[in-house]
Parts: C-alpha cells; sequence; structure tokens
C-alpha cells in the first residue's frame, strides 16, 4: 500500500495507514514531532495509536538529540519467539497442565522471585558476559541504587498489561501444526524507574522551554544529561534482553521437562521499545522506536496481535523510507479503561475460544476486540516486510 505524507510538517512524517483514520490526539501528535527542530523525519506505522508523552507506532530519526519520552518508560521492551520441533499432534488434547507449569516457573504480574536466578544454574542461557552487566548498576543514575536487588530479583519475569507468553501453532505452509514458544515482555520496574527520572530532568532543560508539547523535551548531544541517559539506555535495554533471554530459556526446560524430545531452533528476539544509531542517506541519526520493530533487509522480527489472533514472524525489506522499521503489534483501538466499559468476561471467553488462558475481569483490558485487527495491520506493511510464518497461539499467559 506505500505511505502517505502528513501535510503541514517542517520534517516529512511518513504514514503506513490512512491518515485520516488516525485518532486526532494520535495525529496532534504526530504533528509536534514533525515540528521539532532536531527530527530529520518521522514513520508512522500501521499500528499507530495515542500514547503518553509520544505517538505508540511512531519511528523517530533525529539530528544529535534524543527525546526519553519517544523511547517510553518501558525501555527494551519486546518480543522472543523460537521454534520448537514439536508438532500440534505432540500436545495433549487439556492444556490446562501446561499453562500451571509455566506460570509456576515464571512469576507474571508484579511479582518477583524470593531470590535472584543464578545464570549458571539456567540450562540453555546465554552465560557470557553476566557479572560485567551487574558490576555496571553501580554506574546508572544514582536515584536507583537502592532498587538494584529487586532488579535482580525481577530479573526473569513477565510483568503485567500486555506482556504474554505463549505456546503457538503455525498455520499453513509446509510446517502447518508446528510449536512456537513467544512471549512479550520488557525491563520491568528498573527500565521505568530510569525513563521516568531521564524524562523529568530533559523537562527542565532550557532548550525545551518552548516545545509545543513538554512531554517530547529532548537531550543534546555533546551535553552531560545526554551522556548520562545514553549510559541508563544502553544498560536498561540490555537489561530488557536478558530479562527475556532468561525467560525464553526457563519456558524452554518447561517444555523440555514435559517433552524430552523436543529441540529447538536459533531463537528470534528484537525490542520494540529503544534507541538505535543509524544512518540514512549520509546522515548520522538517533533513531527512536516507540512500538516498532527493526525492519533491515534480512532482519527477522516478530509482530503479535492480540491474545486470541494470532501473531507473524517477519523478515524486513530494508524500507529506508521507514527508516528500516515495521509496526510492533497491532496496536490498541480503544483505551483499557474504554475496553472494560465496553466488553465483559462473557465476550472474553468467546473471543479467546480454543485458547487455553485467563478468561476472567482482570484481563479483560486485554480482550482481543481492544485491538486492531492484525490483518489489516500487516496488509498495510508489505514493503516494509514479508511474512515468514502465522502462528496461532493455544496457549498465552497473563500477567
Amino acid at each position: 500500500m506505500g505511505f502517505h505524507t502528513l501535510a503541514g510538517t517542517r520534517a516529512p512524517v511518513r504514514v503506513w495507514t490512512d491518515p485520516y483514520g488516525i485518532e486526532p490526539q494520535a495525529a496532534k501528535q504526530l504533528r509536534n514531532i514533525g515540528a521539532l527542530p532536531w527530527v530529520e523525519g518521522v514513520a508512522v506505522m500501521p499500528d499507530v495509536h495515542f500514547g503518553k508523552g509520544a505517538t505508540i507506532g511512531s519511528v523517530i530519526a533525529m539530528r544529535q538529540a534524543v527525546s526519553p519520552a519517544a523511547v517510553g518508560v518501558d525501555i527494551g521492551c519486546g518480543m522472543s519467539a523460537v521454534r520448537t520441533s514439536l508438532t500440534a499432534a505432540d500436545l495433549p488434547d487439556d492444556l490446562a497442565g501446561l499453562r500451571s507449569a509455566i506460570e509456576a516457573a515464571i512469576p507474571v504480574g508484579f511479582a518477583q522471585r524470593e531470590k535472584a536466578v543464578d545464570p549458571r544454574r539456567v540450562r540453555g542461557l546465554e552465560q557470557r558476559g553476566w557479572d560485567e552487566f551487574w558490576r555496571r548498576f553501580a554506574d546508572l543514575d544514582r536515584r536507583v541504587a537502592q532498587l538494584e536487588v529487586r532488579a535482580q530479583r525481577q530479573l526473569g519475569t513477565l510483568g503485567g498489561g500486555n506482556h504474554f507468553i505463549e505456546v503457538c501453532l503455525e498455520q499453513g505452509g509446509a510446517d502447518e501444526g508446528r510449536v512456537w514458544l513467544m512471549l512479550h515482555s520488557g525491563s520491568r520496574n528498573i527500565g521505568k524507574e530510569l525513563a521516568e527520572r531521564h524524562i523529568g530532568v530533559a523537562r527542565g532543560l532550557p532548550h525545551n522551554a518552548d516545545l509545543p508539547d513538554r512531554d517530547l523535551a529532548v537531550f543534546l548531544a555533546g551535553t552531560p544529561e545526554m551522556q548520562a541517559y545514553r549510559r541508563d539506555l544502553w544498560w536498561a535495554q540490555e537489561y530488557a534482553r536478558r530479562n527475556r533471554a532468561m525467560m525464553l530459556a526457563v519456558f524452554c526446560n518447561v517444555v523440555r521437562d514435559r517433552f524430552p524430545q523436543v529441540s529447538y531452533d536459533e531463537p528470534i528476539s528484537c525490542h520494540h521499545n529503544y534507541v538505535a544509531e543509524e544512518s540514512y542517506g549520509g546522515v548520522d541519526v538517533l533513531v527512536t522506536r516507540k512500538g516498532a520493530i527493526r525492519a533491515g533487509r534480512g532482519d527477522l522480527g516478530i509482530i503479535p496481535g492480540s491474545m486470541g489472533t494470532g501473531s507473524y514472524i517477519v523478515r524486513g525489506k530494508g524500507n529506508p523510507d521507514a527508516y528500516c522499521s515495521a509496526s510492533h503489534g497491532a496496536g490498541r483501538r480503544m483505551s483499557r479503561a474504554q475496553a472494560k466499559r465496553t466488553f465483559g468476561t462473557d465476550d472474553l471467553a468467546a473471543q479467546t475460544a480454543g485458547v487455553e488462558c485467563r478468561k476472567d475481569a482482570g484481563v479483560v483490558d486485554e480482550i482481543p476486540g481492544a485491538y486492531k485487527d492484525i490483518t489489516e495491520v500487516m496488509a498495510r506493511q508489505e514493503d516494509l516486510v514479508e511474512v515468514v510464518a502465522h502462528l496461532k497461539q493455544v496457549v498465552c499467559v497473563k500477567g
């Protein structure tokens, strides 16, 4: 379908959805972003919707500047998935026991472990760099110094909201029925604490005094504030990656306990709330992806739908107009509060039929009806990614 360009902005704002279908709040945010003097350009993904600080589903390329709100508070949030040797025929008819085993092994919601997990005791977990990673905690913003024990105990835990762990089946093609394991999580509380502190610092800087939206405050290259943010940002992004890696290893071991014959392919992992140093047209930029994945040529990525609709494994096409990006999921079409007003537990049960998952009032805000149609979202980004596999969940664990 290609993109449309949003009219009336200083920097080009390219939109991979119907520009007239973007909610007014989100459209205003995008225009504000496009007006910033540091912005080289913006790519708007088909799952775009209003977000705190900056629009979710936005890719922002800035010269010599970065906006911490354009990354978001769940720094490094993203997806991991791995294809197994199992097929649907290997799974039992009743999947409740498998779901319970996953929930027993991986804390969800606000839960944390009673003590930190020793990575050396987790089968299949990459062992390199853990000591150096934790030594760098002492270099982080001094206002989070007291959170080290909590950060250690939350490593390898899911969180709540739209985070999930799933067992999925591949749909169609030669590998019809192949079992995949998938999860979605980020940097837990420590990423949020770091982000909120730096967003507060940015708002108070003199060069941000006259911005159209104070939430879009930026750090400038060469300043102590930028240096401090990037130090904490890189650490939090690594924390998120290691958090998912530990969970995926534990998840694989839970499945291995029940299916000793299982083997695993190489895992796929991608952030969708993060910053990267990239170059386009000879211009070096800092790219913030808030609700978007990198989709460089050949890059494998994961685009989930909702807890009842399925997900896609994709390969990037490297489209420079989109800063080599694609959507991070279906994207919400209504707020959590509106979802709770609109739907009930009967609706949730109907919309998640065939999926072993929670069907209580506590997750009604995550009902599939609260999200955009993932099929339409995928159709609008055919020039950004190609589909490698279409997956449908049969088990979904929520926080």
